[in-house]
């Protein structure tokens, strides 16, 4: 038995990688317990329930010998309830054990579903209170022995966000759901902005100037912080200057900000020299529109189109607290675009259209 430790752990399906690491099934709080059954090179394969397996980096987990398998493990009572304080519903699940989940985003009806692997219902009761503004019904289906399917009902059809973990103190998973914000106009949100790369990590590189990205995806970070904040909006921005932040970092940051949503600015690069256009990415179904509407509206600058890339294994798309996107604006690897990239009245034009995105879906949820 091992339980997970260290910063944003998360399971993946397999062992298969590519240059953003293996496709990850979720992310998971700390002291999650599991029953490693096989090892391969750096990661555990752990037993999650009877039909369902994942794999863990074992830098992310620790043994806990004085752990020993049981035949099963409980559910208990259920509390939904709300907090104008804090801006969060709430749903509390008592269990046995800090047992492994994952947690899948659905629309038309727009729903969290959580599985709480090795977790059979002993759940009698669930207490729903009228303080919750954002839930509007929670109930659970046993969808095998060993895995407790758990379904949020939201009162919006927009996703703001969600965060899974567990009490310090006690094994009572505790799923707080982010509420819609009560006026849907910029100026009363609060926007991150993450300049890519930074440091010793220099990003792509363009092809004729030589010009880095990371210089870049922070200039045109600049310029959208700017134009928000002349709009009366608060921004937090993730490096305001060259230097090395790693992922779990940033995200880390940004958590504890805890904006509404976030834009992430990037470029890309391509082996083939003549593809160009831009592209915006999420992981998330339920965030996918924030995506769509900045894309339609960067196409008005012309460019081509590379398309909207959903399941998108970034980092910064990888967090369910929040609605994100990531922008990739043009590519280095172009002349083209490069000459586009260099140009700072370009920089003021992107910043515009991604504002006009926000704007956009902002009017599409009202």
């Amino acid at each position: 038995m091992v339980q997970t430790i260290g910063r944003l752990p998360y399971l993946e399906y397999g062992l298969g990688d590519d240059r953003l690491g293996g496709a990850k099934m979720t992310y998971l709080d700390s002291g999650v317990v599991m029953l490693v059954v096989d090892s391969a090179d750096g990661d555990y394969r752990v037993q999650l329930s009877k039909n369902h397996s994942a794999y863990i980096s074992k830098e992310n987990v620790k043994p806990v010998p004085e752990k020993r398998p049981r035949p099963y493990y409980l559910t208990s009572n259920w509390r939904v309830f709300g907090n104008d304080t804090t801006g969060f519903d709430y749903v509390t699940i008592n269990l046995d054990e800090r047992l492994p989940y994952r947690s899948i985003q659905q629309i038309n009806p727009s729903r969290i579903a959580i599985d709480i692997f090795g977790a059979t219902s002993n759940s009698n009761w669930i207490s729903q209170f009228n303080s919750v503004k954002e839930i509007k019904n929670s109930w659970y289906e046993q969808i095998e022995d060993d895995v407790m399917r758990v379904f949020i009902e939201l009162k919006h059809s927009q996703h703001w966000g969600y965060n899974i973990s567990y009490d310090s103190v006690f094994p009572r998973l505790i799923i707080k759901v982010k509420r819609q914000p009560l006026v849907l106009t910029l100026s009363k949100l609060k926007i991150a902005i993450d300049a890519g790369h930074g440091g010793t990590n220099t990003g792509a590189s363009g092809k004729s100037s030589g010009i880095l990205e990371k210089d870049y995806t922070l200039k045109f970070a600049n310029e959208l912080n700017k134009l928000l904040k002349k709009n009366n909006v608060k921004t937090f921005m993730t490096r305001t200057t060259d230097t090395t932040l790693d992922m779990a970092t940033r995200v880390e940051m940004l958590k504890a900000w805890n904006p509404d949503i976030l834009i992430s600015i990037h470029f890309n690069s391509s082996g083939n020299a003549l593809i160009k256009g831009t592209s915006t990415y999420y992981r998330y179904i339920g965030f996918r529109s924030l995506s769509q509407s900045v894309l339609k509206r960067m196409l008005e600058l012309k460019l081509i189109e590379i398309g909207n890339v959903g399941s998108f294994n970034f980092s910064l798309n990888g967090p369910t607290d929040y609605p994100n996107c990531l922008v990739e604006v043009a590519f280095l690897s172009n002349l083209d675009d490069e000459k586009r990239i260099l140009d700072p009245k370009f920089r003021v034009a992107t910043a515009k259209k991604i504002v006009d995105g926000i704007n956009d879906w902002l009017k599409k949820i009202k």
